[in-house]
């Protein structure tokens, strides 16, 4: 039976879209459900260490943030903005990127930094609205060296800022994971559930038995957009790459230890398609695309305990979600709606910057 994406909407209110972040990373709140009791409890996230055993495993999405978005000004003084998506190339040039006003930039169009610092040019365009640009910088200075000197962080579209550059020092430290890899700048939004880590949490988890493995999932903007078609099966998940080292690969694979923890969707993503692929550890790293679609009643081959946010109505990350609460049945569905329902009479915060909840 194919499932209405109706059942996976609800009405989030307003005020509860956190943002910003919590004043102290680890001082939000952390709901735990527990499945075989089927209960739910209200905590903090400094109480994680309390449902954690010995010999657990986090996987992370060790990804890094670029301040993906620059300002710029046709030569008629028009405003653009420039959503910086991925490379095209080795050259690091030429880049995928969103245009704004796009209409106003056809193939040819040129725009540039009032300051000098680039000068660009779009050089193709596709129907899905995303656009080759080639950067020239006065300095040979790389592109993604230039965001990062003078981008701003992608923020989700629901978290506002009437002057984003007063608070982009804030943004840049807390849109970001305390263990996010510099070198592996390749997302343009935050793997959400992992904001909530401080290092002396990852201390106090790591002194009390837990491991950590990396995954570099590279999130895409497709991660926020609506399943807008009648049923969820009809939608067209979008697709993003993801690089497994071949530790993190053993570790999936280790029978007699404790539980795989996956911090956050995208981890749970990156897992889920790897082990769809490959049924042993190749004993060295791996890159893919994950073009898995996770909704119920699908069951997880890689992840016994999960780690998320609160997260938009329609989303395919509620789909997930709900998968993971009941694996192999749709139950999963209006138990998501109770739980969500609780968050919101509890007055949770929503959203990237918002609360935690903890599914074991």
């Amino acid at each position: 039976m194919p499932l209405p994406t109706d059942l996976f909407d609800y009405v989030l209110p307003p005020e509860l879209i956190a943002q910003h972040p919590a004043p102290q990373r680890d001082r939000s709140r952390l709901l735990v459900v527990d499945r075989k009791q089927h209960s739910i409890s209200h905590q903090r996230f400094t109480d994680l260490p309390q449902y954690i055993q010995k010999g657990d495993s986090f996987f992370r999405n060790s990804v890094s943030v670029l301040p993906a978005r620059l300002e710029a000004q046709r030569p008629t003084g028009g405003h653009v903005e420039c959503f910086l998506l991925r490379p095209e190339d080795g050259t690091g040039k030429r880049w995928w990127c969103l245009l704004r006003p796009g209409k106003k930039l056809p193939e040819g169009a040129v725009f540039a930094h009032e300051s000098g610092a680039f000068s660009a040019c779009v050089e193709q365009k596709t129907p899905d609205g995303s656009t080759l640009v080639r950067f020239t910088t006065p300095n040979g200075e790389s592109v993604q060296d230039l965001a990062n000197r003078l981008g701003q962080i992608p923020l989700p579209p629901y978290i506002t800022r009437e002057d984003p550059s007063s608070e982009r020092v804030e943004d840049q430290q807390r849109y970001q994971t305390v263990y996010a890899n510099p070198t592996r700048q390749v997302a343009v939004a935050a793997p959400t559930a992992g904001l909530h880590f401080t290092p002396e949490l990852l201390n106090t988890l790591e002194q009390g038995g837990a491991r950590f493995e990396e995954i570099v999932l590279h999130v895409g903007l497709g991660t926020f957009r609506p399943i807008v078609t009648e049923n969820i099966e009809a939608h067209e998940i979008h697709r993003e790459i993801y690089e497994m080292p071949a530790r993190t690969q053993a570790a999936l694979f280790q029978t007699g230890g404790g539980r795989r923890i996956a911090v956050g969707t995208t981890s749970v993503r990156a897992i889920e398609d790897h082990l769809s692929k490959i049924n042993h550890p190749s004993g060295e790293p791996i890159a893919a695309e994950a073009d898995i679609f996770v909704y119920p009643p699908r069951k997880f081959k890689g992840v016994d305990a999960l780690i998320t946010n609160f997260h938009q109505p329609r989303s395919t990350l509620l789909c997930l979600v709900s998968a993971f609460l009941c694996p192999g049945s749709t139950d999963g569905i209006d138990w998501l709606q109770e739980i969500y329902a609780e968050a919101i009479r509890e007055k949770y915060r929503f959203l990237s910057y918002g609360d935690a909840m903890l599914i074991v």
